[in-house]
């Protein structure tokens, strides 16, 4: 079994248990002591566990995303609402790539709807996000990568506390994400695990481009994640009013109506 196999094998195991006696791993890993000991050290300086008098278990930080629930809509349960306006804003957006840059797709189902544009432009696409990965992977060209971290099922999404999460070694032409709600304050998600990896993402792209349907400006969420003027590019639907707009417009923020 690899390096990389054996520590996915104990975060799967101190997430079910919380804590795994160093004998109970060898067993289970069909690995030697020494060999497991490498393993647990690397796992330590990464912050992803602690070492405790016979045997391992999950960090404070890896414990708490791996119990945690984003707080928010589930991604299934908002698919659906406003479809139509969802998919023009994905044409729109796609249409703003260029043909082998590298790009990042924050997850959510706006931004979900570029993928179908994306065929045949030899893209590098980072994302965060499975329902992405899904769509991205019978496209011939289209290099998808993703970020390490845990899963979140309900939004099926990858997201990581941790700076070791390969995203300092980034670097893409643009990232398109989407938002809880906008409005005069800016951008909003409704949690702040979305709020830090989106913050993490956007430092890593030259261009900021936002994807709300129209639904969005009437919206709330509590939390921050950036102001307007922090958005190159702002794509929605014609249900847009100039009123909603307005502080995007006014920041400098380029505005793509989807029709």
């Amino acid at each position: 079994m690899h390096a990389l196999e054996r520590e996915d094998r104990i975060r799967q195991m101190l997430e079910s248990r919380r804590f795994v006696s160093l004998q109970d791993l060898c067993d289970r890993l069909d690995a030697s002591p020494a060999t497991v000991r490498r393993d647990l050290d690397r796992l330590e300086r990464a912050g992803r566990v602690e070492r405790v008098r016979g045997g391992v278990r999950l960090s404070a930080a890896a414990a708490a995303v791996a119990a945690a629930r984003l707080a928010g809509t589930p991604f299934d349960a908002n698919l659906h609402r406003h479809l139509a306006e969802k998919r023009l804003i994905g044409a729109a957006a796609a249409a703003l790539c260029t043909p082998g840059e590298p790009i990042i797709i924050d997850g959510g189902t706006t931004t979900l709807q570029m993928c179908p544009h994306l065929a045949g432009l030899g893209l590098q696409v980072l994302t965060n996000t499975l329902h992405i990965v899904n769509e991205l992977l019978d496209q011939e060209g289209t290099r998808v990568s993703v970020p390490s971290g845990a899963i979140f099922r309900e939004q099926n999404i990858i997201l990581s506390p941790f700076e070791d999460d390969g995203l300092a070694r980034v670097h893409a032409a643009k990232m398109f994400m989407g938002a809880a709600a906008v409005g005069a304050r800016g951008v909003m998600q409704a949690d702040v695990i979305l709020v830090q990896a989106e913050r993490k993402l956007m430092a890593r792209a030259d261009e900021i481009v936002l994807l709300v349907d129209s639904s969005k400006f009437r919206a709330s969420a509590s939390l921050l994640v950036c102001a307007a003027d922090e958005i190159d590019t702002l794509v929605t639907d014609a249900g847009a009013s100039e009123d909603d707009l307005a502080p995007f417009r006014n920041a400098g923020v380029r505005v793509v109506i989807a029709r």
